[in-house]
């Protein structure tokens, strides 16, 4: 499995460990800043590194050539139509919520905001639209009683979404395909950033 890894920082390093250990083949790495702790990792593992040329969008030419699988770990980039395109299998992302609700940039501070008890992970198909391609994988998590954002994410949602990662990517070797369960709109919700208000 030909891999192009799209991401950054902590949750890219540790995909990359993860996708590594399902013996795949990571081809290149796409990040939007070639100082980035994964940028770093991948050169120390001999990966070929590109920077976007466009912080914001992931373009066809900057995936490598005979990619079977775009992951995208830690990504805030969109990957253009034409470069998921240019991989056999499309591309993946890993969102911390249970898709379709909470969409967005800030997904887990709005389960933390909603009160919600239960949070997830999905393993989702990149689309055009935002957080809306269709569902890979999922699973999820009990909120713990005045958990923070960041405490749900370290202690719960990002191990599950590694597992997630790993298992999508062990699941396509195998068959050669991803499954696609599309998303029920009716329970879309979105999660744009949140704007701290000042005393």
């Amino acid at each position: 499995m030909r891999i192009t890894l799209v991401g950054s920082r902590h949750f890219g390093v540790e995909a990359l460990k993860v996708l590594r250990s399902q013996n795949a083949d990571i081809v290149r790495i796409v990040v939007h800043d070639g100082e980035d702790r994964l940028a770093k990792a991948g050169r120390e593992a001999g990966i070929e590194v590109v920077v976007q040329a466009n912080p914001k969008r992931v373009e066809a030419n900057e995936i490598a050539p005979n990619t079977d699988l775009i992951v995208t770990a830690h990504s805030h980039a969109r990957v253009s139509h034409e470069a998921c395109a240019a991989a056999r299998l499309g591309g993946i992302g890993y969102h911390p919520s249970l898709l379709p609700r909470h969409r967005g940039m800030a997904a887990i501070e709005w389960t933390i905001k909603e009160g919600d008890p239960i949070a997830g992970g999905t393993i989702y198909h990149l689309s055009d639209r935002m957080d809306a391609g269709a569902i890979v994988l999922q699973d999820w998590c009990f909120v713990k009683p005045g958990e923070t954002a960041r405490e749900l994410w370290e202690r719960a949602l990002a191990p599950l979404g590694l597992r997630l990662l790993g298992q999508a990517v062990h699941d396509a070797t195998v068959s050669g395909k991803l499954s696609l369960k599309p998303q029920d709109e009716q329970f879309a919700t979105k999660a744009p950033a949140l704007v701290k208000e000042h005393a």
